[in-house]
């Protein structure tokens, strides 16, 4: 059996991953055979893991942490891929410790992190489409689910919280909505028009979830090579939140301020005061923002 490179987040879950590692590791070991371990206390160090390992021969990683564990080591991966056409690709997975785990719940990776581990040992990698998100000079891929809007004030929120709690997703969304001031937004599907005016949110989903288990994108696939773009109109803000408990179980697509479309491209432009943006839990912001679907571009365990 090849060697697994395990790079590992021991601040996830507000330090659980670090506190669960001791009685994790030798089940890895088990189940995965021989282990060549990473520990990263900043997402800028994942590069030069992944590089090195991939030089030494590992083509297999699996990180143990959370979205935003997900979102360092998918860039990384992208360009890895990228710069070797040619040689065998780095295969990766994922062992959900963080706070939100979306990503597992889409692929409904076990919850419960021993079993995760063993279901992890039968995954197979599955060529998986990333999404490219070009905005403001810069590209930066993701794994499940890029939006613009009100979702970024809700990542800025819960970033700032120390400890997370499992309400503290829901909490923050309430909080956003209302105090989030609706932008216009102009946003074009592969090319053409499709909406213009104002706007809470428009989420550019890959995978199905997001916000501590809000299906916001319930029918997304990640082999379709196909965004689900789904979009919420700047209704009164009473009319939200009455509508929120519907997110989690994605019946949300039928209210009358959503409408939602599939797409290979998005294009969304704002007015003059940059939009708050969201990927992968992860908070950024910009004006003009070009999302591209990459099909099959990562081979991902599942």
């Amino acid at each position: 059996m090849s060697k697994t490179l395990i790079i590992l987040n021991p601040h996830a879950g507000s330090g659980r991953a670090g506190k669960m590692w001791t009685e994790l590791e030798p089940l890895l070991w088990d189940v995965l055979g021989e282990l060549v371990v990473a520990i990263t206390q900043h997402p800028g160090e994942v590069a030069q893991h992944l590089d090195k390992a991939y030089a030494s021969g590992l083509t297999r990683v699996i990180s143990i942490g959370g979205d935003g564990t997900n979102h360092a080591l998918v860039n990384v991966l992208a360009e890895l891929n990228e710069r070797n056409p040619d040689g065998p690709q780095m295969v990766y997975g994922t062992l959900p410790i963080g706070s939100g785990r979306d990503w597992a719940r889409h692929k409904q990776i076990p919850m419960n992190i021993k079993e995760a581990a063993r279901w992890i040992a039968e995954a197979q990698p599955q060529p998986t489409d990333i999404g490219l998100l070009t905005y403001n000079g810069k590209r930066e891929h993701f794994l499940n689910i890029a939006s613009v809007g009100l979702s970024g004030e809700v990542d800025r929120r819960v970033n700032d919280v120390k400890v997370r709690k499992p309400w503290t997703f829901l909490q923050a969304t309430v909080s956003s909505i209302l105090e989030h001031r609706p932008q216009v937004m102009r946003v074009s599907l592969d090319g053409k028009p499709w909406y213009e005016g104002s706007a809470f949110l428009v989420a550019v989903a890959n995978g199905s979830t997001f916000g501590h288990g809000m299906k916001i994108a319930p029918n997304a696939q990640t082999n379709d090579g196909l965004f689900d773009v789904v979009l919420v109109r700047g209704v009164a803000k009473p009319r939200i939140l009455a509508a929120l408990y519907r997110v989690y179980d994605g019946s949300h697509l039928t209210h009358p301020a959503v409408q939602h479309q599939r797409a290979h491209e998005v294009q969304i432009q704002t007015d003059a005061i940059p939009a708050a943006l969201d990927l992968d839990g992860e908070h950024a912001s910009g004006n003009e923002m070009k999302f591209s679907i990459r099909p099959g571009l990562i081979p991902i365990l599942t």
